[in-house]
């Protein structure tokens, strides 16, 4: 009778802690939620900027530079508005979603895990920026220059609105995430799920893999704009070998 009490109270007590954890688990998305909607109306308001930033890179080629974008579609501006926006309101609401995500997984967590988790959270979004800035900077004005210009001399290029914010999008998240590979490798390695040692025999495997990821990354076929990502990727992977070498 006892052990059969025993039993009920713990099975009890694992229902309660459950629901807790449920409870506690949507707490966190509506905060997380509430804050994308907040900042998918803020960036809402200033939508038209952003546009003009994301195709500044493109201005300065041939007769682009004086006709600007078009659309074909009635609900085309109307629909890369709110994909702007909430992409920017995610942005704007990560640090928020983030710290969300640090406060649900923090009591399963070691005093030095989480000290790991708080110092990286900075070093990540400053990786991501900077991938975005080497993309927007480096990466999109050579890509633009050779769409825009190769066939010149049979077509005149007239660029859709919601064609170009995709372009730019895509550029601009693939290589800010790609950025964020010598973190991910230094959080692996940590946990024990990855060695220098591994990383050291999966090198020539990357050498080749670095190639095919910036032939699905960039938008042109020319070997120069996949030059451009998969010698950033290498030097990424190197990064994160370090880092991994000085943990172990």
């Amino acid at each position: 009778f006892l052990k059969r009490q025993k039993i009920s109270q713990i099975m009890k007590n694992s229902e309660i802690s459950l629901r807790d954890h449920f409870m506690e688990l949507r707490k966190r998305l509506i905060i997380s939620v509430l804050a994308v909607l907040i900042g998918t109306g803020i960036t809402f308001s200033f939508w038209q900027d952003i546009v003009l930033l994301l195709e500044q890179p493109a201005r300065s080629f041939g007769e682009y530079s004086e006709q600007g974008l078009v659309f074909t579609e009635v609900t085309e501006v109307l629909s890369t508005s709110f994909k702007i926006s909430m992409l920017g309101g995610f942005i704007l609401a990560f640090p928020i979603i983030a710290y969300q995500i640090i406060r649900f997984i923090s009591p399963g967590l070691r005093t030095r895990e989480k000290i790991y988790l708080l110092i990286l959270l900075p070093f990540s979004v400053l990786a991501f920026l900077t991938g975005v800035a080497f993309a927007y900077f480096i990466l999109t004005p050579s890509a633009l220059h050779f769409l825009l210009t190769f066939g010149s001399d049979v077509a005149t290029p007239f660029i859709k609105i919601s064609n170009i914010v995709s372009v730019m999008i895509r550029l601009l998240f693939w290589m800010g995430l790609c950025f964020q590979m010598p973190i991910i490798m230094f959080v692996l390695a940590k946990i024990g799920l990855i060695t220098y040692k591994n990383l050291g025999t999966f090198r020539k495997y990357w050498l080749i893999l670095a190639f095919v990821l910036a032939a699905i990354i960039t938008p042109t076929f020319d070997p120069i704009n996949q030059l451009i990502v998969a010698v950033p990727l290498l030097i990424l992977y190197e990064i994160g070998f370090v880092l991994t070498w000085g943990t172990q």
